[in-house]
């Protein structure tokens, strides 16, 4: 039942390095570091020292968990790290990657980005035949599938648990002789491989890559894994049955626009999407303002568009973390009136157009049409540069219920109500997949858009 599996979403980032001449654990920090957007209750790194493996995990920010003393302390040519969205009902270290395997005569360490749909089928699968488990995560089943494998090839092995698993995917796999790179079958997770001098680097997005100073090679195709060693880096497919469905969210708002997802830039591709926003929902207004962070390039783009001045009309607290990926409703409530605040003297007496990345919850929304009007805005206008959110996210996303969705409740105009503006318009869904352009074949010209139509690329398993 879906109450049962609501701990096991999470939204995270994966870095990993092989060959870095002992510094690879400060170049995983210095990854990680650039990829905390997408998880920020929990970091980890495991690295490879020889054939001895060393790991440190901890809950909170990156430069909470590591420290330069900390660091000196692990070194080692290759790492694996992670950063991670914790949910309110699992909050402790045990779920923290990378996890760390010991067996008799070898070592395995594992993390990941994504969501298993039918984690819990194979966990119960497991358990039956003799596991035994130490966390909620998905990362421990694939750990117990390879070690189950019969062909006496470990790359083999790897091949055949990739196949037993469904939803969406991105593992980083560490082991004495190699580092291993997997993405699942529909790409619904970002993955890509970089290369700086004669490491190889494997990240969830390509700002790590200009973080640690790597030039990008190549993404991880869907139903790929990649094979790191010593000898250079080998591509091979665990299965035929692939297509492509990247996350539109991706683009929408977990990556950072600096980013280059299969080929597009996030950036670019938000700005587009105001655009399109402006074309398809214009209004008549003094200025167009964003919810920061990922709201300002599709505000630049509206203004662009409507030839409205773009101003800073809602300032960001820094020292805040993003509401969308905190674990309850009540910390999210909390965390938009520490994160926002109005600036009275760019929005009085204005026309204001608010532009807002997505419309879940309503909770920022809401806030920010408040803080509008307080300061003296005549009139506040949203626009979502996305289309209407009513669907679950159950590939590694915190919003498994239906019942978190506003768009589950309310009409468009029912929401306008709760919000208190004086319109509200979304982007469409050929507004949203032609703006980000994907230069990929399949539905939606290669991206995921189960959370606006409920067209869900894989099997629902455990969900269903």
């Amino acid at each position: 039942m879906l109450t049962e599996i609501k701990g096991l979403t999470e939204e995270c980032g994966i870095f990993g390095i092989w060959g870095a001449d002992e510094s690879a654990a400060h170049l995983a920090y210095y990854g990680l570091h650039s990829l905390q957007h997408r998880g920020q209750q929990g970091a980890g790194i495991v690295v490879k020292n020889g054939n001895d493996f060393i790991q440190y995990r901890g809950l909170g920010l990156v430069s909470e968990v590591f420290t330069k003393e900390i660091l000196d302390t692990m070194p080692g040519t290759a790492a694996i790290g992670h950063v991670r969205h914790i949910t309110a009902s699992r909050n402790q270290i045990s779920d923290v990657q990378p996890f760390l395997y010991q067996f008799e005569n070898s070592s395995l360490s594992v993390c990941q980005n994504g969501n298993l749909v039918n984690n819990h089928i194979l966990r119960r699968e497991l358990e039956q035949s003799g596991s035994i488990f130490q966390s909620s995560s998905n990362s421990e089943v694939l750990a117990h599938l390879i070690k189950r494998g019969q062909s006496g090839n470990f790359v083999d092995d790897v091949k055949a648990a990739l196949r037993r698993l469904q939803g969406a995917f991105a593992y980083i796999i560490l082991t004495p002789n190699e580092m291993i790179a997997a993405l699942d079958p529909n790409g619904i997770r970002p993955l890509s491989i970089g290369r700086m001098g004669k490491a190889f680097v494997v990240a969830s997005e390509t700002c790590a890559f200009d973080t640690v100073g790597a030039q990008f090679l190549q993404d991880v195709n869907p139903g790929e894994i990649v094979i790191i060693n010593n000898n250079g880096m080998t591509v091979e497919s665990y299965t035929d049955v692939t297509s492509h469905a990247l996350c539109s969210m991706e683009f929408i708002y977990f990556a950072r626009p600096d980013s280059d997802l299969c080929g597009v830039n996030v950036h670019t591709a938000r700005k587009l999407m105001g655009k399109t926003l402006a074309i398809e929902a214009p209004v008549e207004a003094d200025i167009v303002t964003a919810v920061p962070d990922s709201g300002v390039s599709a505000a630049i783009g509206y203004a662009e568009e409507m030839k409205i001045p773009y101003e800073l009309g809602i300032i960001k607290n820094r020292y805040v973390a993003r509401t969308f990926i905190q674990p309850s409703q009540e910390l999210r409530e909390l965390g938009v009136k520490m994160k926002l605040s109005a600036v009275r003297s760019i929005v009085s007496g204005k026309r204001v157009v608010v532009i807002e990345d997505s419309l879940v919850r309503g909770t920022t929304l809401k806030r920010v049409v408040q803080l509008l009007k307080e300061v003296g805005a005549t009139e506040v206008h949203v626009r979502v540069s996305s289309p209407v959110f009513k669907y679950p996210g159950y590939y590694g996303i915190n919003m498994d219920s239906p019942d978190e969705l506003m768009a589950q409740k309310y009409s468009v105009e029912e929401i306008r109500e709760i919000l208190g503006a004086d319109s509200l318009a979304l982007l469409s869904i050929d507004g949203l997949v032609n703006s980000v352009n994907l230069p990929l074949e399949g539905k939606y010209k290669g991206l995921c858009m189960a959370y606006f139509n409920g067209d869900y690329p894989t099997e629902l398993g455990d969900y269903a």
